[in-house]
């Protein structure tokens, strides 16, 4: 029997072709045939939640060529890491919707990056509000996979993401389960409050490759489970009941070693769906810079290399989701 295919998710929309989070980008990816596309949500000092990769937004937007805004650069820990840069906290959302989306990767991407300083930042309800009427518009059920970020350092600001998220989905239509939603982070909390409020969607829980969750180290320190044993056995018994799936780095399937040779495919998966859970993966890139060393070509980190054998591995390990950079790749690829 075929096993079936993944869910195609546009990660940010087409970065692989527009800057990340742009309208451009989420339009080509809906355009392209995605199953769904995925915002990155962050807060505006007003708590508006904001469509950013990072609340730190130097490098994907035109804040640091806005005269006016040169006295708000300054210093910031977040979850646990020292960053520099201008944040979403510290400004209106009326501020932040006068800044420009660039792209993220320039060197890697230039063709995207011809796109730069064109288009306005984007908040929650402007990427709800364009997949709906996609979905009308085309007459199929399109998706949308929000991930929440640092919503533990966004709590020790005052902002509550689970109440801002519910109130935001409950106005836009997306609370009940009209349209597909899966709702992920790398904070397994927040995850569990959005639950508790009666949210319908599938709960995604993001498990980096190594490091541990900051909402638990800030609960318990050092004595907080890694990323990595949670995605053990163990781990993952642990979640059943609490998530519908974990996504998961795609080095923790490939499990490439040292020298860039894929060892796996791990039995991540397997031992994930023998609990129940689905598994997502991130991110399928066909670039250099992306691939696991034995998959790449000729041409410098961003020409295309053997992405279709690293995606491969992918596929045929039985994933239930993929994040794509490049959707109409994505789309033909995954979808037999």
């Amino acid at each position: 029997m075929p096993r079936p295919r993944p869910l195609v998710v546009g990660h940010r929309g087409a970065p692989g072709y527009r800057p990340e989070h742009s309208r451009s980008s989420y339009d080509l990816a809906l355009a392209m045939g995605v199953d769904a596309v995925e915002p990155d949500v962050v807060v505006s000092r007003d708590g508006v939640l904001v469509v950013r990769h990072e609340n730190e937004i130097g490098s994907t937007t035109d804040v640091a060529d806005r005269l006016e805004f040169a006295r708000r650069r300054t210093t910031k820990t977040v979850d646990g890491a020292e960053l520099t840069g201008w944040f979403t906290e510290d400004f209106t959302w009326d501020e932040l919707s006068t800044l420009r989306c660039r792209e993220r990767l320039p060197k890697v991407r230039p063709t995207s990056a011809s796109f730069d300083d064109q288009q306005p930042v984007l908040r929650l309800r402007d990427v709800l509000d364009l997949v709906r009427a996609a979905s009308l518009e085309q007459g199929r059920e399109i998706g949308v996979v929000l991930e929440i970020k640092h919503a533990t350092y966004f709590s020790g600001l005052g902002w509550d993401m689970a109440a801002l998220i519910d109130d935001e989905l409950q106005a836009a239509g997306w609370a009940r389960g009209e349209l597909p939603l899966v709702i992920e982070s790398f904070e397994s909390t927040v995850l569990a409050r959005l639950r508790e409020r009666g949210i319908r969607g599938t709960y995604i829980y993001l498990l980096e490759a190594a490091g541990r969750p900051f909402d638990l180290v800030a609960a318990h320190g050092r004595t907080a489970p890694t990323y990595k044993q949670t995605a053990a056995p163990d781990g993952l018994d642990r979640l059943v009941g609490s998530v519908d799936g974990i996504s998961v780095d795609k080095r923790m399937i490939l499990a490439p070693d040292r020298l860039g040779r894929m060892t796996g495919p791990t039995t991540v998966v397997s031992d994930a769906h023998a609990r129940g859970l689905q598994v997502f993966t991130w991110t399928c890139r066909p670039e250099n810079a992306f691939l696991v060393g034995q998959f790449r070509g000729k041409g410098g980190p961003s020409a295309f290399g053997d992405w279709e054998s690293e995606w491969a591995v992918i596929r045929d390990a039985g994933v239930d989701g993929v994040f794509v950079d490049h959707a109409d790749l994505g789309v033909g690829f995954f979808r037999p």
